[in-house]
């Protein structure tokens, strides 16, 4: 491309840049491309990656995009620094998951949600929150501190052979709980939480309901609203095939003037007022309350207009078909399987029964890429993506069977 072509590239919309892309991307399918991506992933062709709960690997499309906005930057820097960037990523993510545009606030981590609406709960002493043994370590590392801080109680619902039932939540909510904190995922187990279900059981105890969702948006259609959550953080770099640095983050617009910013900056004012004095935002632009990571949400766009173009539920049934192909031939194999059959997530956790380094040794000779989790590296996890095939799949298990 022409620097000419580049210029005027970064000038459109961030929809072209988006678009065109994407469209150009997609391929006929086949039975080892069954969705017509595997082009678009070069890390596929060097590598059997099943670490999407780790890391998504950037697609050409994106890659495309992050370069756009470099040349940009590199050429012309202010023009880099569209103030309308965020406007398109929230349009296209609301748009995507079933939100209104004014519910979606792009951060820049999936922490920085919950500490939010932590903070704005104005938590004391005697009030609880409860989560789930499947949870994120960064809840458990904001509640306990907030314990010692406020005096609340945390509450953790353990977890029944790899899964946290809504009846469990149950018998742990009461007068006093403030707020109900799940992972939609698990990042542990790939524990798929009935979001709804613990929503209509927040509500009807007068609480409310935060999900963390950087394991669960980008790998099965959803609405946000539809499904009863009060909050949804989550983050650009694993299911959504984008850089660190963006995190959407969604509050349903009845909660937008309970749920006061924790900090402030030049991006919470809506208008500069006479003497100082300023008119904030109301929407959950409010929580932006600075400079964006601008070429991260280029290429946030490019890749929420990649997936919307393949499709959600192709991805869904595609991803889901393979993981518990995975867990099949993992029990088969005699492996102690963590996580719960007929779960309808991409990820698959199990013990492996050996030495770490060992096991470590066989999968980095075949090319195999997961990661190691839990005490002493004695589980892995697998995440199965958009781009893999039941070759991929096979190859893992061909691979253990000779540790099992």
């Amino acid at each position: 491309m022409s620097s000419l072509d580049r210029r005027t590239f970064l000038k459109t919309t961030a929809a072209s840049l988006a678009v065109v892309p994407a469209a150009r991307g997609l391929l006929p399918s086949s039975d080892d491309d069954p969705l017509g991506v595997r082009a678009d992933f070069p890390v596929t062709e060097t590598h059997t990656y099943l670490n999407t709960a780790s890391v998504g690997p950037l697609p050409k499309q994106v890659r495309d995009a992050g370069v756009a906005y470099l040349d940009e930057n590199m050429r012309e820097p202010f023009a880099a620094r569209r103030a309308d960037t965020r406007d398109e990523a929230r349009t296209r993510f609301a748009a995507l998951f079933g939100a209104k545009p004014e519910e979606v606030a792009m951060l820049y981590s999936t922490s920085d949600g919950e500490n939010i609406v932590a903070n704005a709960l104005d938590l004391r002493s005697g009030d609880n929150v409860v989560i789930d043994e499947l949870h994120f370590t960064t809840t458990f590392v904001l509640y306990r501190a907030l314990e010692k801080q406020k005096g609340i109680e945390l509450r953790i619902v353990a977890q029944k052979n790899g899964r946290a039932d809504i009846e469990d939540f149950d018998a742990r909510i009461d007068g006093r709980t403030k707020l109900v904190s799940v992972a939609w995922v698990s990042n542990r187990n790939g524990y798929l939480e009935n979001v709804r279900g613990l929503a209509e059981l927040a509500h009807a105890k007068g609480t409310l309901l935060f999900a963390d969702g950087v394991q669960a948006l980008g790998h099965f259609p959803t609405s946000l609203r539809e499904e009863g959550v009060d909050f949804v953080s989550c983050n650009s770099y694993k299911w959504l095939f984008s850089s660190f640095g963006a995190a959407p983050f969604f509050v349903r617009e009845e909660h937008l003037d309970r749920v006061r910013p924790d900090r402030y900056g030049h991006g919470t004012a809506a208008e500069d007022l006479p003497h100082y004095q300023f008119e904030m935002h109301e929407t959950a632009r409010k929580y932006e309350y600075a400079s964006a990571a601008f070429g991260t949400v280029y290429q946030l766009n490019a890749a929420l207009e990649y997936l919307r173009s393949v499709g959600l539920d192709r991805i869904r049934n595609h991803t889901v078909a393979l993981a518990q192909e995975l867990r099949q031939g993992l029990v088969g194999l005699g492996f102690d399987t963590w996580t719960p059959a007929k779960n309808d997530s991409p990820i698959v956790s199990f013990a492996h029964g050996r030495d770490p380094r060992e096991v470590r040794a066989l999968l980095d000779e075949e090319g195999i890429v997961v990661t190691f989790r839990e005490d002493g590296e004695s589980v892995i996890r697998v995440g199965v993506a958009l781009f893999n095939n039941r070759a991929d799949v096979q190859k893992l298990l061909k691979t253990l069977a000779r540790v099992a």
